[in-house]
């Protein structure tokens, strides 16, 4: 554009010194052009549509198509427009998508990608670059952006194939399908009277009302509820395998995760303390134990998203959140390191009422007695090197 201008300024002078009418019809029709060619580069960027669609949460092997269009709302035409889509080195490659096209009066042009969810993650998807300019490039370059959006594509989740009590998994709080203990004051039901119930259960207004004898139901007072504490602090794994240990620690949270709910239709939770993209700081994670699939997701969501930290003590955060389970729920401890801190909350945590199973992924070792100790409290502990070992569970 300096050049042009440069090109009319001389002209000008020229015209002027000779006062050749041709010179001058030339300066106004070069001025004229010029002045047109911003104006509809201007207006035709006014005038550009854009909108993506796409399935902004997907599983792990996913493959994600994204539908960008672009559309010129206006009658005049647009020579060129270079197109450039920003996107995650981890799910595309190259991390762009380009493309240069022309669009007419009134047209739109569609361009799509494949996103490979190889690896769980919170991503921005753009921002998508519009690049205009006049045919005789006497203007420089006019851009608009389409603002970022994200997706989330959640871990690995291995399938699990035999699980039974703390002491052989660390799934379930109890085996037993019926309820061992029942508390009275909580009510959840009534039920017809069968031959051994006590006389102290029936419930005279609603056997009254059915005109058939009734009795009442409680709820159990021990939980087969499931909390799973997931350490992400980069102290508690070995230096050389940090990266590839966290990362198999939240498919082994997740796996666990999602057995417990959709197989064993039991409740889960999730504790973890790490940093979150999403507020670019680090979080404490409290999810209380659930066994709605919505619920699962909402903890995957979590698992999808968090990323290893510093300075996040694992044995405070399972002091801080044994307090809000009830007696009897299971803690499925998931870390990378054994230390006598740790066995010292676990056997607190034990001694509260609280059923312990310690799986250690990639660990480094052991100081010498803790694997006595914690086979004294009859506390299940695996160790975890590969996913090979998660999918072979017995």
């Amino acid at each position: 554009m300096s050049y042009f201008l440069f090109f009319l300024v001389t002209l000008f002078i020229i015209a002027a010194y000779l006062r050749v009418e041709f010179f001058f019809t030339l300066l106004y029709l070069f001025l004229i052009v010029y002045l047109l060619a911003r104006v509809w580069a201007r207006r035709s960027l006014v005038r550009l549509r854009t909108h993506r669609q796409y399935t902004d949460h997907a599983f792990f092997g996913d493959q994600v198509l994204v539908d960008a269009v672009v559309q010129n709302a206006s009658w005049l035409p647009v020579p060129w427009l270079e197109l450039h889509e920003s996107l995650p080195v981890q799910l595309t490659t190259p991390p762009f998508h380009r493309a240069v096209v022309s669009l007419g009066s009134r047209e739109k042009t569609r361009f799509q990608y494949t996103l490979h969810c190889r690896q769980r993650g919170y991503y921005a998807i753009g921002p998508l670059t519009l690049q205009t300019g006049d045919l005789l490039g006497m203007i420089g370059r006019s851009q608009v952006q389409l603002p970022p959006q994200t997706i989330i594509v959640y871990p690995q989740i291995l399938p699990l194939h035999q699980l039974g009590l703390p002491t052989h998994s660390p799934m379930v709080a109890l085996p037993a399908t019926s309820h061992l203990f029942e508390d009275p004051t909580r009510v959840m039901g009534v039920r017809d009277y069968q031959q051994g119930d006590s006389p102290r259960r029936i419930h005279w207004t609603a056997t009254a009302s059915a005109d058939r004898l009734l009795v009442k139901q409680y709820q159990p007072s021990i939980a087969r509820e499931t909390l799973i504490c997931l350490d992400l602090n980069e102290d508690d794994y070995g230096a050389r395998q940090r990266l590839t240990a966290t990362e198999l620690s939240i498919v082994v949270a997740a796996s666990i995760a999602n057995h417990i709910v959709v197989n064993d239709a039991l409740p889960a939770g999730l504790a973890t303390e790490a940093w979150d993209p999403l507020v670019d700081d680090r979080v404490q994670f409290f999810l209380p134990p659930r066994s709605e699939r919505a619920h699962l997701i909402s903890l995957l969501e979590v698992l999808a998203r968090v990323r290893a930290t510093t300075d996040a003590p694992f044995t405070e955060l399972l002091r801080r959140q044994s307090v809000h389970l009830p007696w009897g729920a299971t803690l499925v401890i998931i870390t990378g390191s054994e230390s006598q801190a740790l066995f010292d909350t676990l056997l607190y945590l034990r001694r509260s009422g609280f059923a312990i199973s310690l799986i250690l992924v990639q660990p480094t070792r052991s100081p010498a007695g803790l694997e006595e100790q914690a086979s004294l409290l009859n506390m299940p502990v695996h160790r975890i090197w590969q996913k090979q070992d998660v999918e072979t569970w017995r």
